[in-house]
C-alpha cells in the first residue's frame, strides 16, 4: 500500500529536509539540510527512523496536511499547538494520525522553524543524494503547494515515545561563538572588539540563505577587492555596509566579501530559531 500525505495549506514556506548534500559546493551547489539540526534529530528519534531520513521543516505559519493512510507523527523544533481534527495533541511526542484525518502544525508561538517528521521518512525522489531543498538554486524538491502528494517510507522501527534529549530554551539575546575567520586581518583591530561587545538584532530579509543583522557596523583596515574564495557553513561575512551577515545552510558557495569570524557549528540551530526584531550577541570560542 502506497503511503502518502496531502498538502491541505503549505504555510509560508514548508520544504523537505534532511542531513543535506555536503560536498558539492565545487560545483557550485549549496548544503541544504534542517536548520536546527538537533530538533529535526530529535523527531526522527521519537519515531525510530534513520537520521538521515527526510522531513518537513516549517516557517512561522506551520502547515496543514491529510494523512490519506494512518501515520505516526512528531513535531519539534519551534513551540506550536499541534492538532488532528482540530483536536489538540503532543508537542514533541509520537502522534497517531488516522487516514483521513488532518495534521494541523500552527503557528510558531516560539522560534521560528517547526520539524515534522513521519514515522518511515518523507520518500520524495534524492537529487544528488539528498532528499532537501536549497531556496537558493532550489536544487531537490519544490517548496510545498497545495494539493502536492507526499510519498512516505515504510516505518523500519518502533516510535521511542520518551526521549533523553536535553531540554532547550530559547535565550535571548541569543549568544553565538565565533572564532576568527580567515579574513579577520582585513578588519580594523576594534572590529573584533565591536562584534563580540556589542548586541545585533535580526533584521526581517533573513532566511535559510543568512541571518542578516543590524547593529554597530564592523570597520575594514583593507578596502580593495576581495576575489571570490569559498564560504563554509557559519561565515560570519561582512559586505560592504559594515553589518555582519550569518551565513546558514542554503548559502553560496563562493563570496567576494571578506569573513570576519565563523560561528561555532554546535550554536548555529539559534539562528534557525532567531525571529526579526530578536537580538543576538557574539563571543569568542
Amino acid at each position: 500500500m502506497t503511503r502518502t500525505l496531502t498538502v491541505v495549506d503549505p504555510g509560508p514556506l514548508t520544504t523537505v529536509q534532511d542531513l543535506g548534500r555536503p560536498g558539492w559546493a565545487h560545483l557550485g551547489v549549496p548544503r541544504a539540510g534542517a536548520l536546527d539540526a538537533p530538533a529535526a534529530a530529535l523527531a526522527h528519534r521519537l519515531l525510530g527512523n534513520d537520521p538521515g531520513a527526510a522531513l518537513l521543516e516549517t516557517t512561522l505559519g506551520g502547515v496543514a496536511l491529510v494523512a490519506d493512510t494512518p501515520a505516526v507523527v512528531a513535531v519539534t523544533g519551534a513551540e506550536c499547538a499541534v492538532l488532528v481534527d482540530e483536536r489538540p495533541v503532543a508537542f514533541g511526542e509520537p502522534v497517531h494520525v488516522p487516514a483521513g484525518a488532518t495534521l494541523r502544525v500552527g503557528r510558531a508561538t516560539r522560534g521560528v522553524r517547526s520539524y515534522v517528521a513521519v514515522a518511515g521518512g518523507i520518500a520524495v525522489e534524492e537529487v544528488l543524494g539528498s532528499r532537501s531543498t536549497d531556496t537558493l538554486a532550489w536544487v531537490g524538491p519544490p517548496a510545498l503547494r497545495v494539493g502536492d502528494v507526499i510519498p512516505v517510507g515504510r516505518p523500519d522501527g518502533r516510535a521511542a515515545g520518551a526521549d533523553t534529549g536535553p531540554v532547550r530554551g530559547f535565550p535571548r539575546p541569543a549568544v553565538l561563538r565565533v572564532l576568527p575567520g580567515p579574513r579577520a586581518d582585513w578588519f580594523a583591530k576594534r572590529a573584533w572588539a565591536r562584534l563580540t561587545g556589542s548586541t545585533y538584532t535580526v533584521t526581517g530579509d533573513s532566511n535559510r540563505v543568512g541571518l542578516r543583522l543590524d547593529g554597530p557596523a564592523l570597520e575594514r583596515s583593507r578596502t580593495e577587492e576581495l576575489p571570490s574564495e569559498g564560504l563554509v557553513l557559519g561565515a560570519v561575512q561582512v559586505p560592504a555596509s559594515g553589518l555582519p551577515l550569518v551565513f546558514l545552510h542554503d548559502h553560496p558557495t563562493t563570496g567576494g566579501y571578506p569573513v570576519l569570524a565563523v560561528v561555532d557549528p554546535e550554536d548555529l540551530w539559534q539562528c534557525a530559531q532567531l525571529r526579526p526584531g530578536e537580538q543576538v550577541r557574539f563571543s569568542r570560542r
